[in-house]
């Protein structure tokens, strides 16, 4: 068994969160959720799955997922093509509902027991698509908000962009900053292709 086999199996058995997530309003098992091989060209590092992935066991499996690929211009083969794409959220399983329904964030420790490792593994990444605060602390270390990591987006292309989270509760945001449809999408995409190829 390769070494990137090994630590799949050891993420997909972890049940480090049990008590956690089984002390939520969902009071869930741990389920997590990994799609990545070594060769991918793509890095999408998001937050954490959603029930529906929960329940699909496939990432972005939700209207989430379908903005996202618009976003990116890609197609679903594409963007499930493990070859060439990484999915590598903050946390691998849905971290649950609090009492008011509203999404627990990442558990730490998902990052702290698996992250550093899976990104050593992912060495032929050309492209980093960052999306959602909880990711852009990790991955860019930044302390700003979503808007100014966003808007910031020229200081790190084409290798790198942040995005905000592709959640329906972020479409009033996309009203607020148009550039981001305007002038960071069409730049993205073009990479998107480039990587891709």
């Amino acid at each position: 068994m390769g070494e990137i086999s090994e630590l799949k199996q050891q993420i997909v058995a972890c049940r480090h969160c049990a008590e956690r997530f089984g002390s939520t309003q969902t009071a869930h098992e741990p389920r997590p959720v990994v799609w990545f091989e070594a060769g991918a060209r793509v890095l999408i590092a998001g937050q954490a799955p959603g029930q529906r992935v929960y329940k699909s066991g496939k990432p972005f499996t939700d209207p989430s997922g379908a903005r996202l690929r618009a976003w990116l211009g890609m197609s679903e083969a594409d963007f499930y093509d493990t070859g060439r794409v990484a999915i590598v959220p903050m946390a691998f399983c849905f971290p649950g509902y609090d009492a008011k329904g509203a999404d627990l964030p990442p558990p730490r420790d998902c990052g702290r027991l698996w992250h550093d490792r899976v990104m050593t593994m992912l060495k032929a990444v050309r492209l980093r698509i960052v999306v959602g605060g909880h990711a852009h602390r990790y991955h860019l270390g930044t302390r700003s908000g979503v808007t100014e990591t966003v808007a910031g987006w020229r200081v790190r292309a084409p290798e790198v962009f942040a995005l905000p989270h592709p959640s329906w509760r972020n479409t009033a945001w996309l009203k607020r900053n148009p550039w981001f449809e305007a002038d960071l999408l069409p730049e993205l995409r073009a990479r998107v292709k480039e990587v891709m190829k």
